[in-house]
């Protein structure tokens, strides 16, 4: 079986081995495939692999000989699933490889901008300290994070490790989701999303984009945040309106916002938020550590086997 890799490099710019994919066909692995170079570059392949690659219906029709694409993430809007339903291909995506790296994100940025140790530990570095007329100074205001109430938008596998670190932070957990007879977890109250914006004292984004969640943190949805609120999304960069979020941190209606996703990756330079007050940003690496990479590559590998013996396994189209 032919398969092709259209954008290996983020999944395995060559700290983990090939092998579990070497092992079910003959494989061409490219670091990263600009769109006029994809047809070409796929035209052969049976089974086409893309992490961020774009694949609209246009291309597809362009791509007989492909009988199946798998998403090596969890989300799969970069894919026509509708146009490949109707063309006979089989689209996969992989879920829960990584809710404990992208949970431990989630409070990375958190941390930061709780405590602020770059800033301390710049400070430290610049002689601050040993200048200091006192043994401690602190140049933010230092916040625990104990008796303070997490709210979480969409309640999956990554949602729910959250919570389970924020109650052993002892927070109060508040949640929301479109189904909240899904959730039977005693120490999570579910909420309406207006309630949870109103009332949480960190708002963190776990939930997929779709027409419905497109934009649902805008300019009003701010303003019923408390001042002294955080925002966090390591989920998908549209579902926050950039402009409204830059407007509300530069006001200071908003503490803060940590953010691993953006609108557009990478960011045009006139991102408004790259110029924001108290926003700490990450280039999408909640997902990347060398564990979850290393499990994804296995699971990318058993959604094939699992095609190549007519029983597909994940599938999103």
């Amino acid at each position: 079986m032919n398969i092709v890799v259209l954008d290996g490099y983020t999944l395995n710019p060559g700290d983990l081995s090939w092998a579990p994919l070497e092992k079910l066909g003959q494989v061409t692995i490219y670091d990263r495939s600009a769109p006029h170079e994809i047809v070409e570059r796929a035209g052969k392949a049976e089974v086409l692999l893309v992490n961020k690659v774009i694949l609209p219906a246009e291309t597809l029709k362009k791509l007989p000989a492909v009988k199946y694409i798998g998403v090596m993430a969890t989300g799969y809007n970069n894919v026509d699933t509708a146009a490949a339903r109707q063309l006979g291909i089989t689209v996969t995506n992989v879920k829960a490889y990584g809710p404990a790296s992208v949970a431990q994100q989630t409070f990375a940025l958190l941390l930061a901008l709780m405590n602020r140790p770059e800033m301390h530990s710049d400070s430290v570095f610049a002689g601050e300290w040993a200048s200091a007329q006192d043994f401690c100074y602190w140049k933010s205001p230092l916040t625990e994070l104990a008796g303070k109430t997490m709210g979480l938008v969409g309640l999956g596998d990554i949602g729910s490790q959250v919570a389970r670190i924020a109650q052993a932070f002892g927070m109060k957990t508040i949640a929301y989701r479109k189904d909240p007879g899904k959730t039977t977890d005693a120490h999570i109250e579910m909420v309406t999303l207006d309630a949870l914006f109103e009332n949480a004292d960190v708002i963190s984004l776990h939930c997929p984009l779709t027409e419905d969640t497109k934009g649902m943190v805008n300019a009003a949805r701010i303003q019923r945040m408390k001042p002294t609120g955080i925002l966090l999304n390591t989920s998908r960069g549209p579902l926050i309106n950039e402009s409204d979020l830059a407007d509300a941190l530069h006001k200071g209606l908003i503490r803060g916002a940590g953010l691993d996703v953006l609108s557009a990756e990478p960011p045009a330079s006139d991102n408004p938020l790259l110029s924001a007050s108290n926003c700490v940003i990450t280039p999408h690496v909640a997902w990347a550590t060398f564990e979850a990479r290393s499990r994804l590559l296995v699971m990318v590998a058993a959604n094939i086997a699992h095609f190549q013996k007519g029983d597909p396994q994940n599938v999103v189209s």
